[in-house]
């Protein structure tokens, strides 16, 4: 099996749409996804993602079915730093490293501020969602493995966010969300593919084997949208907090 978890464009958050440069990006991606053999498309109810996955949709003819639980993964928690509630996983570096919980794969879920956010909670919902998924096409959760039960090569499309990326990932490898949410860039319109590997027989883990690829707009000669991280020098631009 193949996933291929793809960011949306790049974002109009206040329209939850996207931008005139989010529309030009789907048109590229779409050149790229709709000729491939997916077998199902998945897309999450926000309005960015459904509009970034409606160019490819409509080049291959094909319709997506809407899961709730690939909207974007955000509880809101009463940040060290801040008096207003903030995205769950949008901590300063100095705060959420200074609590070495947040490393391990158990002990993330054991912080206080998570804990009256709700967090775990809803990590919990979207895992369970991402393995019935799983489960309908051969694949069943089983520990910290998954049991084949039907091995295949099928390509699954899921066109969603980055937060909740990072989620499937840290749930399919096991290990604590928070070095993905701040370790990894997804730029917008990218796509990170991850493959079933089945050493033996029905005993399968999954493997990334591209993390935000962007080719699609390098072979078009675009820079990709900078809705994806901060800023390399403090002060250089707006994305600073």
């Amino acid at each position: 099996m193949k996933l291929l978890l793809i960011r949306h464009g790049d974002p109009d958050y206040e329209q939850d749409d996207l931008t005139p440069t989010g529309k030009k990006e789907a048109a590229l991606l779409a050149e790229r996804i709709a000729p491939m053999r997916i077998a199902e498309y998945f897309v999450s109810p926000l309005g960015r993602a459904r509009a970034t996955a409606a160019p490819t949709l409509e080049k291959a003819g094909r319709t997506a079915q809407v899961c709730s639980w690939l909207r974007e993964f955000s509880p809101r928690i009463a940040r060290p730093d801040s008096r207003e509630p903030k995205i769950s996983w949008d901590w300063l570096p100095e705060d959420w490293l200074a609590d070495p919980r947040f490393l391990l794969p158990d002990t993330w879920r054991e912080n206080e501020i998570f804990r009256a956010g709700g967090v775990p909670e809803e990590y919990d919902r979207v895992c369970a969602g991402f393995d019935a998924l799983l489960e309908e096409h051969g694949y069943v959760r089983d520990g910290l493995l998954y049991r084949a039960v039907r091995p295949n090569s099928d390509t699954l499309a899921l066109f969603c966010h980055f937060g909740v990326s990072c989620v499937l990932m840290s749930h399919l490898m096991n290990c604590s969300p928070m070095p993905l949410w701040h370790g990894l860039c997804m730029a917008p319109t990218s796509v990170t593919v991850i493959n079933s590997e089945e050493r033996r027989p029905g005993k399968v883990i999954f493997r990334a084997a591209q993390v935000g690829d962007i080719s699609h707009l390098y072979a078009a000669g675009i820079e990709p949208s900078f809705a994806a991280r901060f800023c390399e020098v403090y002060g250089n631009g707006d994305r600073i907090d």
